[in-house]
């Protein structure tokens, strides 16, 4: 075994569920984390939004919080009902870097400075990715939409 597994096989295995809500697109948006240790079932939740901001961007930023919220290098169970955000993670982003974040037209890739800080965090953690069917009844998927919602809604009214 190198260096590397071993130190992988250390790491401590977390369970991240992440959400975003925006009100039009753009609109006011919401973003939310469940973070979970699944061995002693400890968790915090979190959420947050801004005025004016997109769907994805909400995404993005659930889970940038959530990667943020972890205090050491860990294996991070990855869960999401945005394909964006799994897609983005798990087979463009190294093209994107590839190509110098332009996407295969050779556009600029939308949302570049989220998907630079995501980069940047992702590589101190192991990430398994899941997806999961939105609105679906999955219980903690329902909770950081419910999370992401509300932060939405209070950014609407301000």
């Amino acid at each position: 075994m190198n260096d590397q597994n071993a130190s992988e096989q250390n790491r401590p295995i977390v369970e991240l569920y992440t959400d975003g809500a925006c009100s039009g697109n753009p609109g006011p948006g919401g973003w939310a984390f469940l973070l979970r240790h699944p061995k002693t079932g400890k968790a915090i939740e979190r959420n947050g939004g801004e005025k004016d901001t997109t769907n994805n961007r909400m995404e993005l930023t659930g889970v940038i919080e959530g990667l943020s919220a972890l205090t050491r290098p860990s294996t991070v169970e990855l869960y999401s009902d945005s394909q964006y955000v799994l897609k983005g993670l798990n087979e463009w982003m190294a093209g994107w870097k590839r190509k110098g974040w332009k996407t295969a037209s050779k556009q600029p890739v939308k949302n570049v400075d989220l998907w630079k800080q995501l980069d940047e965090l992702a590589k101190e953690h192991t990430i398994h990715f899941h997806w999961v069917k939105g609105h679906d009844g999955h219980e903690e998927n329902e909770r950081v939409d419910e999370l992401a919602v509300q932060a939405r809604d209070e950014f609407a009214r301000r």
